[in-house]
């Protein structure tokens, strides 16, 4: 794309649907199978590994808003989710830091976070796969 895009899936054609679902899915998948095993193998600490991960996931809800792939209150939601757990993974690190260990739960409670973020994700998907079911069931019927 060259700039950001101009509509989200509520605007899309079936064809743009199919296009920004199939890029979801590459994204995810990517993530799942390339990028995670690669941040488990960094020789960090727990909380470390888990804020790189979330930080990235913030950068790419930024790009998927960006781009327009997805429902914008899902990705807006999504987004919330991945930048809360990476300010609260960075504020344990800093804690960490300055040698303060015993505030596990804030990286218990990011997890869940990332947890709820990522399935926004997915329901954005599983919506954005069912819109355009129901677009090519309409097409098919007229």
């Amino acid at each position: 794309m060259r700039g950001p895009a101009r509509y989200t899936a509520e605007d899309a054609t079936p064809e743009e649907l199919r296009q920004a679902s199939l890029r979801l899915l590459l994204t995810l998948a990517a993530l799942g199978l390339l990028i995670v095993p690669l941040i488990r193998e960094l020789p960090l600490g727990q909380s470390t590994r888990t804020a790189i991960f979330a930080w990235l996931l913030v950068t790419v809800a930024l790009y998927w808003l960006y781009a327009g792939m997805g429902y914008q209150p899902l990705l807006l939601l999504q987004l919330l989710f991945f930048s809360a757990a990476a300010a609260l993974l960075s504020a344990k690190i800093l804690l960490v830091a300055i040698d303060l260990r015993r505030l596990t739960v804030l990286r218990y409670v990011a997890r869940v976070l990332i947890i709820m973020g990522s399935a926004c994700a997915g329901v954005n998907v599983v919506a954005m796969l069912v819109a355009l079911a129901r677009r090519r069931a309409q097409a098919g019927g007229e």
